[in-house]
Parts: structure tokens; C-alpha cells; sequence
């Protein structure tokens, strides 16, 4: 699917009964979800390590990390394989999301700036909000969702590869 420059692509997913989105450059792949290996005296959110192609890739539980309740897998239940550019290294992930919507374009213009008001996450960890069939679609800002403490922790066990 060709785009111009005037607007970006994004996988769509849901949490709960929201609409959040991602970079399409980010999306290394969609899998089923499967059961991880437990990783002790990790943060909450972090679910484990799943074998990815031979790499193992810190799995974690998105909604736990913005402050919803934990997840409920269901047959709809997907991990979004991620590689993220954080303090100079490309950090690979597994994000676990209700369901996959589809890849939307989204006219650059359309994006509204992160709310102050009336959102339940951090208005730090989003990029941007889009108005699409009466709702919103919430853009993650992946960089700033995982940072500090959290490359850290997630870097301690597997090892992220080099940007």
C-alpha cells in the first residue's frame, strides 16, 4: 500500500475496549499468542520470554504497563513483535494486544496532540490521538513508554541488538 507524505501508516489494536496504534516501521510481526518462559523478579508487566526465530524476546503485558487491568487471553489475543530504537540500541519486544485491527493511514494532519484531560494513561507515553468512526485511536510513543528503569530491566535478562 503506496503512501504520500502527508500521511503515515500504523497497525491498529485493541486493549480493553480501546483503539490504541503503532508505527507500522516498528511491527516486525503479528503472532498467535502462546504461553512465555517466567522471568523472577521481573516488573509486572513483563510477561516472560518467548522464542522468537531463535531470539528470545521479552513479552510484555501492555495493558499492565499503561495502568489497565492485566490481560485475559482469548482466541483473538495477539503479540505484536516490535523493534524499538531506545538509548542508542534496538530493543526488540513481543507487546501482547486484545486483538489486531488492521494497518491504517492516517493523514499527518489528522493527528491531534497528546490530550492533558480526560485520558486514562500518561498523556507522556502518547504521540497522538486520531478521530476515527466517533472514537479515538490513541498513537503510542514507544520511545518514551520504555525508558530508564525499564530498558534496564528488560535488557538485563536477553540482549538487544545494536542500532
Amino acid at each position: 500500500m503506496a503512501t504520500n507524505a502527508s500521511e503515515s501508516q500504523y497497525v491498529t489494536f485493541g486493549l480493553d475496549d480501546e483503539c490504541f496504534a503503532v508505527p507500522v516501521e516498528v511491527v516486525r510481526e503479528i503472532l498467535d499468542y502462546e504461553d512465555v518462559f517466567r522471568i523472577p523478579h521481573g516488573p509486572d508487566y513483563l510477561l516472560g520470554l518467548r522464542d522468537v526465530r531463535g531470539q528470545g524476546v521479552p513479552v510484555i503485558d501492555l495493558r499492565l504497563r499503561l495502568g489497565m487491568s492485566g490481560m485475559a487471553q482469548t482466541t483473538h489475543t495477539r503479540v505484536l513483535v516490535i523493534d524499538v530504537p531506545i538509548a542508542g540500541r534496538l530493543l526488540t519486544l513481543g507487546l501482547v494486544a486484545d486483538r489486531v485491527f488492521e494497518v491504517a493511514s492516517f493523514q499527518n494532519d489528522a493527528v491531534e496532540g497528546a490530550p492533558d484531560i480526560g485520558v486514562r494513561w500518561s498523556s507522556e507515553y502518547i504521540s497522538g490521538v486520531v478521530r476515527r468512526n466517533g472514537g479515538f485511536v490513541v498513537i503510542i510513543d514507544l520511545g518514551r513508554l520504555f525508558t530508564g528503569a525499564d530498558v534496564t530491566a528488560l535488557v538485563a535478562g536477553p540482549k538487544a541488538k545494536s542500532a
